[in-house]
């Protein structure tokens, strides 16, 4: 059975196992730098990232969390998560931390407003739709969420979110960062893939809808059976370790 580590210092690390469980994999927590070594692939959850940060650097954690990334290892990053893997991140500091990196894109902090702008809102998945069946629209759950400002070229973007004015005009971190920049657009990315990193601005695992969940667990599968397949063999003999088998997992009805 695949067993995938989630990140357990603070967030909704709990509810991310729920799901993997209700999928038939097992999740694990990892609270220490050394328990990254006993899994293959790293959901990192949404929470407040500042505390998150906080308690990351306390145990050691960020170049373990660093060193997993580089070595092409699978990480998906909800929230902030998503914050933790971002190249680079405006808005509110988080009190001058360097944090994970790898993902070539520009992250606004709590762009969306505070806690009371909290929001749900049905998403286009157009690629979610395509592997994992369902609808073309997924439920995106934000919690004082961060957004996706700009990615870089080898950045895939798999959702995106038009803007309300109102919502703009409410929010003074978003009214900020559209006046430094001087937009014209309406619509943030919400989500994304780039090799081994998915990241996700809204809560998946907080509604019943596993196909995100059930994508990442299929394309953590695909990225180490391509690292494993790139290991070149000796005298003909496979040199790869900890193979993973490819998962056949549930189609979201």
């Amino acid at each position: 059975m695949a067993v995938v580590g989630v990140l357990a210092l603070q967030g909704s690390f709990n509810e991310h196992i729920a799901v993997l469980r209700r999928l038939g994999v097992k999740g694990v927590e990892i609270k220490k730098p050394e328990q990254l070594d006993n899994v293959a692939s790293l959901i990192i959850p949404g929470g407040e990232s500042t505390t998150m940060a906080k308690l990351a650097q306390y145990h050691n954690l960020f170049p373990a969390l660093r060193e997993f990334v580089k070595m092409g290892k699978p990480v998906w990053g909800t929230c902030a998560g998503l914050i933790f893997l971002a190249n680079k991140a405006t808005g509110q500091k988080i009190g001058g931390q360097e944090l994970i990196g790898g993902l070539d894109c520009t992250v606004h902090r709590n762009f969306f407003g505070s806690q009371i702008q909290s929001f749900e809102t049905e998403l286009s998945v157009p690629e979610l739709a395509s592997k994992e069946g369902g609808p073309e629209t997924f439920r995106g759950v934000f919690i004082r969420a961060p957004a996706i400002l700009e990615v870089g070229p080898e950045v895939q973007v798999l959702a995106d979110y038009t803007v309300p004015t109102n919502k703009v005009l409410d929010s003074n971190s978003a009214v900020e960062m559209r006046e430094e920049k001087n937009w014209s657009e309406e619509k943030v990315i919400v989500a994304v893939r780039q090799g081994n990193l998915l990241a996700t601005a809204f809560h998946p695992e907080l509604t019943a809808d596993s196909r995100w969940h059930s994508y990442f667990l299929k394309m953590a599968s695909n990225v180490l059976e391509e690292a494993s397949s790139s290991i070149v063999a000796v005298g003909g003999v496979d040199l790869s370790l900890n193979k993973q088998p490819k998962n056949d997992l549930p189609i979201f009805q």
